[in-house]
Order: C-alpha cells, then structure tokens, then sequence
C-alpha cells in the first residue's frame, strides 16, 4: 500500500481552490477531489505495517484548529518549476499535530522525513508551463485569502495509481478533540 497522513479539506474549501484551476497551458490541475494538506508521506508500506501505522495514529491525541489558505507559490526540482501550490497561514496547532504525527511514526518504525514540513495544498503539477505564464498566473493569484475553515480529523490515505491522476481513498479518519 502507497500511505501518506493529510487533511482532508472541506468541499467548500476545495470549491474555492479549484476555482483557480485554469489559465496556464500544460499544466496538469489537481481534481478538486484529490486536493488535500499531506501531513506526512508515508510511501509503500506492506499490510502489517499499515497497521502498526493506523495504532500509532489512533493513540495520537490532537486538538481540533482551524486552517486558512494564504497565497500561492511554487516548488522547483532541479532548478525548474514544478509543483503550483496554495499556501497555510501557519497555525501552532497545526505544526504541533504534524509534529506528533511525525513522532507517532517514527514510533511505529517508519524513517523519519528529512524535509522541513511546509504546509501547502498543491494545485497543479507545471513541469511543461512557460515560466512567464506561471509568473503572471502566480502575479494574478499572490493575494489569495480563504476564511478559516475548522480541522476537527486527520487521515489516514491510500493512494492507487490512475489513468489521468492517483486515486486517494480515505483508509481511515481520526478524531482531533
């Protein structure tokens, strides 16, 4: 199984985000079905092991926050853009879970994750989109702002390879208090 830890947005919040979606030739858009805040990829793990990592998250205890999208950026790879995202005003709350989510983890053998935790929905994978186009679409878009929207759950996701995008299915929600 191919796992990663997210939050699953709210349909109002994906309707907003996907609202965007558009205007840059080449770019593969996000399904607004698929779009999500990953907290944690996990990657292929064998069914015992999934449910070492399902115990470990369900001991984990969180408190319920809310989230707001703040702006848009982009990743790069290999020095070429690559990954249009909206940006998280950062939220204590959300940096805590995700911390204890780390931890809870590592705690059930999974390597730990090098990469700092910068929190971001992505809206469109770019590798064949004119950086001037990206530009003036990132120049359109900079001052997106969304109203809080309240976290109560966290889950766990599989993911399953599709034809034009990977299907996401929610294994398992757990509840933030």
């Amino acid at each position: 199984m191919r796992l990663f830890v997210a939050l699953d947005l709210p349909w109002t919040l994906r309707e907003t985000l996907s609202g965007l979606c558009g205007g840059l030739s080449g770019a593969r858009w996000t399904a607004p079905e698929n779009l999500h805040l990953t907290l944690r990829f996990i990657g292929e793990v064998r069914r015992d092991r999934a449910e070492e990592i399902d115990l470990a998250l369900h001991a984990l205890r969180g408190r319920r926050f809310e989230l707001a999208v703040s702006g848009t950026g982009l990743f790069d790879r290999n020095n070429r853009p690559s990954v249009l995202w909206a940006g998280i005003v950062r939220c204590e709350r959300l940096d805590h879970l995700q911390n204890k989510i780390e931890t809870a983890l590592q705690r059930a053998g999974v390597v730990p994750e090098r990469r700092r935790f910068q929190p971001h929905i992505s809206l469109a994978r770019v590798d064949a989109v004119a950086e001037p186009l990206l530009a003036g679409w990132l120049q359109g878009h900079n001052l997106l702002r969304t109203r809080p929207v309240p976290v109560d759950s966290f889950t766990l996701f599989s993911s399953q390879p599709g034809p034009d995008q990977p299907v996401y299915t929610a294994e398992v929600d757990y509840e933030l208090v």
